[in-house]
C-alpha cells in the first residue's frame, strides 16, 4: 500500500514517463516542417518567373516543378514515418492496443 501511496497511478517500476512526441515523432514533423519551408521558396521563385519574362523561364519553372514533385514525394514518405510514429506512441501510452 505505500507503493501506492508514493506513486498515485500504482502502476509499480514497468511503469515509465513517454515524452510527447516521441522521438521519430519529432523526427519526421521536423523533416516535414522543412519540406514545406522549401515547397514555399520553390513556389515563390516559381511566382516571381511567371510574373517576369525572360527566354529560359520555361525551363527554370519545369526544374522547379520537378523539385516540387520530387519534395511531395519526400513528404509521403515522411508522412507515412509519422502516423507510424504517432502509433507507436498511442500504442506505448495505452490508447490503441497493438496488432
Amino acid at each position: 500500500m505505500a507503493d501506492i501511496q508514493e506513486n498515485p497511478l500504482g502502476c509499480g517500476e514497468g511503469c515509465r514517463e513517454v515524452e510527447v512526441p516521441i522521438e521519430q515523432e519529432l523526427k519526421a514533423l521536423n523533416a516535414l516542417r522543412a519540406i514545406k519551408s522549401q515547397v514555399r521558396e520553390i513556389k515563390k521563385q516559381i511566382s516571381d518567373l511567371t510574373e517576369n519574362q525572360g527566354q529560359d523561364k520555361d525551363e527554370k519553372i519545369k526544374s522547379l516543378e520537378v523539385q516540387l514533385a520530387e519534395l511531395k514525394q519526400d513528404w509521403n514518405r515522411w508522412d507515412v514515418k509519422r502516423k507510424k510514429a504517432a502509433r507507436i506512441r498511442m500504442i506505448m501510452l495505452g490508447h490503441e492496443e497493438p496488432s
